[in-house]
Order: structure tokens, then sequence, then C-alpha cells
């Protein structure tokens, strides 16, 4: 049926460099998505498959950042499906969306290999409290185990291709877990909402057949200060250039840490 015009609303992301339709009451994207693009190393001519691209805005923000991508979503809800179709065309990005679920993958894409998979898998347990909104609920909500999320893109990836992901900080041994044996070289990224916080996010990416050691990154810190302190907006530096200004989290050798750069113009 599709979602009526009235139900949705136009937000803008990178500051507006990106226009996204969202249902008003549905599964709505905010920082997650941004992070994960900034996190996916993609280069211009490198094909990037986005497990469960709901609306569209991971791979977006990542088109908008890197151009001359063979961008590829997979999406499970056909309403959700054609929002990304249609953000895609007003934005002038390419994006062909599948329909269908990770579990049994479309034929499309099963004869593909990918340089990179991204996605940011439900947060929540089959058994937690189901959202009002079953479109909400079936993105926050897991239906695949987390395990078959991880094992889906592996088997999507070339030799060597990255597998990125964000998730919750407690779900972080799982995915290594699911890792092991067939993708190493994993980077960890916490991501904590204010100096002094424990991280309740992580970025993971891993590369398909390495045998490279795990790194534990520098946590990224989203807000200012150690507490809510009013209602205008507090992001801290790094955080606002990545939300705002289209910079990417990548290796920085001066500092011997990852860092934040200002992706190459388009």
């Amino acid at each position: 049926m599709g979602f009526a015009e009235a139900d949705l609303t136009c937000d803008a992301f990178l500051d507006g460099r990106l226009r996204l339709w969202q249902p008003r009451a549905g599964y709505r994207a905010a920082t997650d998505p941004v992070l994960l693009a900034a996190f996916t190393p993609a280069r211009p001519g490198e094909r990037v498959l986005e497990l469960g691209c709901g609306a569209g805005a991971a791979a977006l923000c990542l088109a908008r950042r890197v151009p001359g991508l063979d961008l590829h979503g997979l999406e499970v809800q056909p309403d959700y499906a054609a929002l990304a179709r249609r953000n895609a065309a007003e934005n002038g990005l390419a994006l062909a969306v599948h329909e269908g679920d990770l579990r049994r993958m479309p034929a499309a894409l099963r004869g593909l290999g990918f340089d990179h998979v991204l996605a940011n898998p439900p947060f929540h347990p089959p058994a937690a409290t189901p959202a009002p909104d079953a479109g909400r609920d079936l993105a926050h909500r897991e239906a695949a185990p987390l395990a078959d999320w991880i094992d889906a893109g592996l088997r999507r990836l070339v030799p060597g291709g990255r597998l990125v992901l964000i998730h919750r900080a407690a779900r972080l041994a799982e995915i290594l877990a699911a890792l092991a044996g067939r993708a190493g070289g994993a980077e960890v990224l916490p991501i904590a909402s204010r100096a002094g916080a424990p991280a309740g996010r992580v970025l993971v990416r891993a590369r398909k057949g390495s045998g490279a050691p795990l790194s534990l990154l520098f946590p990224l810190t989203v807000h200012r200060g150690s507490s809510h302190e009013s209602d205008g907006e507090t992001y801290t530096a790094e955080a606002q250039r990545l939300l705002r200004d289209m910079a990417v989290l990548a290796p920085d050798a001066r500092q011997g840490r990852m860092g934040v750069r200002q992706a190459a113009a388009p």
C-alpha cells in the first residue's frame, strides 16, 4: 500500500546535503546510520551492499560522501524499500533497492560479490515488548538472529572485503564470535554518549579472510558535557563534523588512532 504523504516527514541529514522521506510513526533514522556510513571505507568504483537499508539513510549518506559507487540495498519491508528508491531518486543518487529477507537472499544479490557490506541490525531481542507501529517493531526487534546478519554479510563479500556494523556494546562478544575464523583484523570503535560514560554502541569492521588481530580504537564521544544540560545541540566537534560536515572515520597516522577527517570532494 505504501505510506500516505501525510504520514511522512522530509528530514535533513548531513547539514541538508541529503533529504530523506521517513514515516512519522515508523522507523526513523537518527545518528547511527550516519556514523555507520562514516566508518565504511568505500572508494569510488567499489560495490557496496547495505543489509536492512530501511528508507536508505546509511546507504545514501555513503553515496553522498563517496561518488561512483555501485550501491545496493536489501530491505524486507516493501513500504520502506519504496521510500529508499524515492529518496535515492530525489537526491540524484544511484541505489539499487532489492526486496527480500537476508536469510533467503534474492537471486540478484546471490550472483554479486561486494567490496563492503554494512548493516545496522535490530537492537532489541525477540522477547522485547513490541513497538505500537509494525514497521518500527520489525526494524528494532530481532526477527533474524544477529549471527544470521553477520553470516549473510560475509557470504556476500569478496575475499578481503569488509563487513561494517553498528550495534549495542553489550552485543560485542556475539559479533566477534560470529566473525571468528571467517573475518579478522576487526577494528572496534566504542561510541559513548558523553565523556566518562560507558560506551553504549560499537562500530565494528572486519576483513573477510584476514588473520590480523583485533584493534580496540579510541572512543568517539558524541555529546559535550557530563550530562544533558540544555535543549540545544550539544555535539562534540568530532561528532559535529561526522554528522553535519560529511567527515569520515579513518586512521590518522600522526595521532596513531582513528581520526575524523574530511571526505574527498565529489
